[in-house]
């Protein structure tokens, strides 16, 4: 099994970055996906989910209306569109999968948002 994570990066306040999760080794289809992050000293926190079939999904509140999740089963990939950044959204970010076969994370790319 593997969640390889890429896009992260440098960005603005204000800026936008696209973050992807490419799966492989399960039945991406049959899991939900989610984005997860990190900072030092805290505990890892739910960004965004969408269940199996991109029918639904959930956002924390501090990223509704800026951030998008969305889900390309037939590319295994999962994708986090975060718009209009801001200082407090700098973490590592972490690709998840959870089925009932198992929960797996990615390894995190690095977000920064600083001006």
């Amino acid at each position: 099994v593997q969640l390889v994570e890429s896009g992260g990066g440098l960005v603005q306040p204000g800026g936008s970055l696209r973050l992807s999760c490419a799966a492989s080794g399960f039945t991406f289809s049959f899991y939900v996906m989610s984005w997860f992050r990190q900072t030092p000293g805290k505990e890892r926190g739910l960004v965004a989910a969408i269940d199996s079939d991109g029918g639904s999904t959930n956002y924390a509140d501090s990223v509704k209306g800026r951030f998008t999740i969305s889900r390309d089963n037939s590319k295994n990939t999962v994708y986090l569109q975060m718009n209009s950044l801001k200082l407090e959204d700098t973490a590592v970010y972490y690709c998840n999968a959870r089925g009932t076969r198992g929960n797996y994370w990615g390894q995190g790319t690095q977000v920064t948002v600083s001006s």
